[in-house]
């Protein structure tokens, strides 16, 4: 009876590992895939993809919604990962014909022309997040994962409130939020417009909103940051925003941001 027992654990164990070598291999063949650009691929010393997408805990089936997408940084990883099984929702700003912003219309323009751009991310299905009421991001109960990279500073001010209520309503029971964001060290006085946020104000939010935090990471920690920069983190790469060429190799010699990445999951 020993002996089945081992056998049956052994096994176990072999499928296991086997699961998780194989969910590595197809994520690292999306993070290594032809249609990144090399720009956005030399971030990822920075970023830390892999790491960061393995320690929210994504699958290939699950249906992702990815926050504010930028310029499409994290669509072209997400894009051809969920493509087979999954699928990528982005929810981008408002998609009206008068947005609250100029800058809202713009990126909107340019991330339909990053989809526009390689049939990899022909399947991304789009939907809009905007702050003054709670949105439907997508049907209700329906989403696995909402994935939020460097917006918490500016959605946090903005409507916080309204925006994880919409988060809470369209994700499933048991569904996960990871967010990664410019971290305030937590004995530093906030200061807004700076960029950078403290955990505790997130998870303050998030708890308020029927979210429990259940890890935090440190894989995008940079310790070099010391968050005093005159203009922000928009001083330091990818950025350097109105850095001096003589100022230039000090701010990148610190690197990106100091991050916080936290995952969270609906009660």
């Amino acid at each position: 009876m020993k002996k089945l027992l081992a056998l049956v654990s052994l096994c176990l164990c072999a499928v296991g590992t086997s699961a998780i070598a194989q969910h590595d291999h197809d994520l690292m063949m999306a993070i290594n895939g032809a249609n990144r650009s090399d720009a956005n691929k030399a971030r990822d010393v920075y970023r830390h993809p892999q790491e960061t997408l393995s320690f929210f805990g994504i699958k290939k089936n699950f249906t992702v919604v990815e926050m504010w997408p930028g310029t499409g940084w994290y669509s072209e990883i997400l894009a051809p990962y969920l493509k087979e099984e999954g699928k990528l929702i982005a929810a981008t700003y408002d998609r009206s014909d008068n947005p609250p912003a100029a800058y809202m219309a713009n990126a909107v323009k340019n991330y339909d022309a990053f989809l526009a751009s390689n049939p990899v991310y022909s399947d991304v299905q789009v939907s809009e997040q905007v702050s003054e009421r709670v949105s439907v991001i997508a049907e209700p109960g329906t989403v696995d994962m909402i994935l939020d990279f460097r917006n918490a500073h500016n959605w946090i001010p903005a409507g916080g409130d309204n925006i994880v209520m919409a988060w809470h309503a369209a994700l499933k029971q048991g569904g996960i939020v990871g967010i990664v964001d410019h971290r305030r060290d937590a004995d530093e006085p906030f200061q807004p417009g700076t960029g950078y946020i403290h955990e505790q104000q997130l998870i303050d939010l998030m708890t308020k909103h029927g979210f429990a935090l259940v890890a935090k990471s440190e894989v995008n920690a940079n310790p070099k940051d010391s968050k005093d920069h005159e203009g922000g983190v928009w001083n330091l790469p990818p950025n350097l925003s109105g850095v001096s060429d003589a100022d230039r190799p000090k701010f990148l010699a610190i690197g990106e941001s100091d991050r916080l990445t936290m995952k969270f999951v609906k009660e």
